[in-house]
């Protein structure tokens, strides 16, 4: 069911996208900055799919909950790198996960108003 969401689709792609990104970070950041932004990349993701997989809607909103709060650790993330000039531009990555943001909005607000 998660695989049909666009939302997944989209985050799965920008994991991919940002993967490759990363691989520009200094060799020193491995296991820093990069692991860390990696990760809460692919929290995205999962927690859209773990999420579908649960029953009922209160489960499935906590995990996009979940996947939102990951979006905006990747977010301060981002603006971290650049602050290290690790990355010169970002507006592209950026504006791609405040568009998965939106999106996971409105698909939790869809979710509220089925348990209402």
């Amino acid at each position: 069911m998660h695989k049909k969401l666009e939302v997944w689709q989209k985050s799965m792609l920008f994991v991919t996208q940002l993967y490759q990104l990363t691989k520009q970070f200094p060799d020193d950041e491995r296991y820093g900055l990069t692991n860390q932004i990696r990760r809460a990349s692919v929290s995205i993701p999962s927690n859209i799919a773990e999420g579908s997989a649960r029953h009922g809607n209160k489960e499935y909103i906590q995990f996009l909950y979940i996947s939102l709060a990951s979006a905006a650790e990747v977010e301060t993330q981002f603006l971290i790198a650049k602050n290290l000039h690790y990355v010169n531009e970002i507006d592209i990555f950026y504006n791609e996960l405040q568009s998965i943001k939106r999106m996971l909005l409105g698909l939790i607000k869809s979710k509220q108003n089925k348990e209402n």
